[in-house]
This record gives structure tokens, C-alpha cells and sequence, in this order.
């Protein structure tokens, strides 16, 4: 079991980087480093640049100022993708419409380390079981996935991303339209991966007062970091850090 991160080892780093849209700005000389087995919530209000940074770290936006490095390696040259998965909100993640089995979804985690057209083996199968045993919903493996309730649709997603082997997950906002009880469950879920698992997470959220049970470090971000620390000292100190708005 993994408890703590290991500081002597980054695997994001994030040196000077700033961004615009246009002659809008919306990050500003970000330093931020990311420490394998870490779990780390990142919080923000709407326009604060959070998604912006979770775009260029997962390469869908391109370097303008300053540096990410990913495993060691400048995110230019880095082509190990199937080590990072991604888990967007669950709104614009997946038609639920289409026909399709909770398996063949978590099937579909496997293309990133194995190529879309590859034929399916049985390591394949094997990862699916094994991921959806993780988030406990092997048992509807045959269900389709628009028949699950929100909470399980996530769950869903979440073995997906752990069926490709990753070793670092990055959530937005899953628990959005979630009900509480529900979200309690998803967060504990969360921490199984990081602690059981030694996956390291980043959670962007605004759930900042429940996650701050379960997160190891906090990164507030409005435009530019700042505030990035652990979570014991984030709510020593939070009565003189500026709240991100919501």
C-alpha cells in the first residue's frame, strides 16, 4: 500500500508556463510539480485557468510560454500517453444512448496501449475484469450503460481509464450532478486507487471542503498558483488564502 508521495520523484513538472487565448490571458508563470503517488485536488473558480492547464498537460493545447514535463521527458517528444488517463465529466464523456455493454466500455480503455484495429486478447479481458472489480462493478459487466444510474456511470468510466494500466489519473469534476451519498462513495473510491493501488490522482473540483478529507495536497489556482501545499496546511491557513470563487 502506498500512503505517501514520493517527493524525490516528479513525474508533471511545470515550469514558467503561461497561456492566452487571443490577447486574453488565462495563465500566468505556473510552477507546479506533481510527485509520483500523490493525490492532488486543484481548485479554482470558473475562468481560473484550471481546465486550460489540464488541456496543455494532456497535450490537447500546445506550449506557448515556459515547460511541462511528463516522466521526465519534454511533453514535445513524450509519446507514453498510455501512461496518464484522463476521466472528463461525466456530461461530456459518453453518449449513453449508445448501445453498448458496461465491458465493451471498459474495453475501450485498452486502444490507447493497444491500438484501435489490434485484435482483443485475452489480456484484454483479463484488464477489463480486473478494472471493474476495482471500482466494484463487475456484476453488471452485461448491463448496458445507459441503464446505470449516475454514481455507476462513473464508476464505469473510471475502469476504463484504469483498464489501459495508467500511472497517474486526471478527474474534472467527476461528481457533478452526483448526489451526496453518492459522491461520498465516489471520493472513497478515489483514495482506494491512490493508497491500494499507487496510482497518483489529480482531482480538478470544486469540492474543496470534502475532498479535503481525502486529497494529500491542494493547488489553488486563479490565473496563476497561488497556493500549493498539503491539505493539513491549507485549512490551517485558509482563513488568509483568497477562496476560489465558485
Amino acid at each position: 500500500m502506498m500512503t505517501n508521495p514520493d517527493h524525490s520523484e516528479n513525474i508533471i513538472e511545470i515550469r514558467d508556463l503561461s497561456y492566452s487565448y487571443g490577447e486574453t490571458r488565462v495563465l500566468r508563470d505556473i510552477q507546479l510539480s506533481i510527485h509520483r503517488g500523490d493525490y492532488l485536488a486543484i481548485v479554482g473558480g470558473n475562468g481560473a485557468g484550471k481546465s486550460t492547464l489540464l488541456k496543455i498537460i494532456l497535450g490537447l493545447l500546445p506550449i506557448q510560454d515556459g515547460s511541462v514535463r511528463l516522466f521526465g521527458q519534454d511533453i514535445r517528444s513524450f509519446r507514453d500517453w498510455p501512461k496518464i488517463a484522463y476521466v472528463p465529466q461525466k456530461a461530456t464523456n459518453f453518449d449513453t444512448n449508445f448501445p453498448a455493454t458496461v465491458r465493451e466500455v471498459v474495453l475501450m480503455g485498452r486502444f490507447g496501449r493497444r491500438g484501435i484495429l489490434r485484435r482483443v486478447i485475452q489480456e484484454d479481458h483479463d484488464a477489463v475484469q480486473e478494472s471493474l472489480e476495482q471500482v466494484g462493478m463487475w456484476e453488471y459487466r452485461d448491463r448496458q450503460i445507459g441503464d446505470l444510474s449516475g454514481g455507476q456511470q462513473q464508476r464505469i468510466f473510471i475502469a476504463r481509464a484504469l483498464a489501459g494500466k495508467p500511472e497517474i489519473v486526471f478527474l474534472d469534476e467527476p461528481t457533478v450532478g452526483v448526489e451526496t451519498h453518492v459522491r461520498d462513495e465516489f471520493y472513497a473510491l478515489l483514495r482506494k486507487m491512490n493508497e491500494r493501488m499507487g496510482l497518483t490522482v489529480v482531482l480538478i473540483t470544486h469540492d474543496i471542503e470534502k475532498v479535503g478529507h481525502e486529497a494529500m495536497h491542494v493547488a489553488c489556482i486563479d490565473r496563476t498558483l497561488f497556493y500549493h501545499a498539503s491539505v493539513d496546511d491549507y485549512f490551517k491557513h485558509t482563513h488568509i488564502i483568497p477562496h476560489p470563487h465558485t
